[in-house]
């Protein structure tokens, strides 16, 4: 992990623990909750991994099996972890995606022209960088060699599948040093776009290493972030969570229009709970969570 990709990591997960926790307490209850579930029955005698482990707020370490391994890229999520918890367990600093560093590298040259050093306007930066994400591949190698080398039993996804897109935009902007993003939501975006599909690329990818693991999962994510300041309601769990939405609101779709429980199932995965619920996140801003878990049938 380059040392620019870990600072701007490190300044999206202060921005995260700066914000009002207040109306947190429901959303932080059934998180850990569920969590502390899958870790409770883990097999003690396989390894345990836990990803997108973060600073710990959200994963109830007391009760993980000894020699529990996180993984998060932020260069201080350890130690945060450390100081939460009052303990020090084996840790991985990789990116989760296997391509944060081509889609930066790849941002970066789009900026400029190659025959001549200079900038490139932003219309003509923004198609260059709209052409060439198609050709981006993110494949997580670290996560599978890890798990090749390990075989752990459980996998916990503590809330990080969400986040792929947020961290490549910021990547993107950081890349060329301005925010490219049509402000006009009414107006095709070819970049927006593009980037779309490299999300939903990432995503796909992580959960074809996750598929073939041979392990149980505990899945938790944003599946969607709705801007509205009104009441929202969630009815009874629908395959589609647009349709258990049961409010009227504006709402994004956090995993870029990839099924979990579609692209896991399959010859020995069996879905064994399904919940979703509201995390207020911020006025006007709230997620629509949902906590997925899978046991290996046998």
């Amino acid at each position: 992990m380059s040392k620019p990709l870990s600072r701007l990591l490190l300044r999206e997960q202060l921005a995260f623990l700066s914000r009002d926790h207040s109306s947190w307490g429901e959303h932080l209850d059934r998180v850990r909750s569920f969590l502390a579930e899958g870790l409770q029955v883990a097999d003690p005698a396989r390894p345990v991994l836990i990803l997108g482990a973060g600073s710990g707020l959200e994963v109830p370490w007391a009760l993980a099996p000894a020699g529990t391994t996180g993984w998060d890229a932020d260069p201080w999520s350890r130690v945060w972890t450390a100081l939460r918890h009052r303990c020090w367990p084996p840790w991985v600093f990789e990116d989760l995606t296997g391509g944060l560093a081509d889609l930066a590298a790849t941002a970066s040259r789009s900026a400029l022209e190659p025959w001549s050093g200079r900038r490139r306007d932003r219309e003509s930066a923004r198609r260059q960088l709209a052409g060439l994400l198609p050709s981006l591949q993110p494949k997580p190698h670290a996560l599978a060699t890890w798990i090749a080398a390990h075989r752990p039993g459980s996998i916990l996804v503590a809330n990080v599948l969400g986040q792929f897109g947020v961290v490549a935009e910021r990547i993107v902007e950081a890349a060329l040093g301005w925010v490219p993003w049509d402000p006009d939501p009414e107006r095709a975006d070819p970049l927006a776009e593009a980037l779309e599909d490299w999300n939903r690329r990432s995503i796909a990818a992580l959960l074809g290493v996750l598929r073939d693991s041979g392990a149980e999962l505990w899945l938790v994510h944003d599946r969607a972030v709705v801007f509205s300041g009104g009441p929202l309601e969630l009815g009874p769990w629908e395959a589609s969570w647009a349709r258990q939405l049961q409010s009227e609101a504006e709402a994004s779709d956090a995993l870029a229009g990839v099924d979990v429980p579609e692209s896991l199932l399959g010859p020995g995965l069996e879905l064994t709970r399904k919940e979703r619920w509201i995390w207020p996140l911020a006025p006007g801003q709230r997620h629509l969570v949902e906590a997925l878990a899978f046991r290996r049938h046998g």
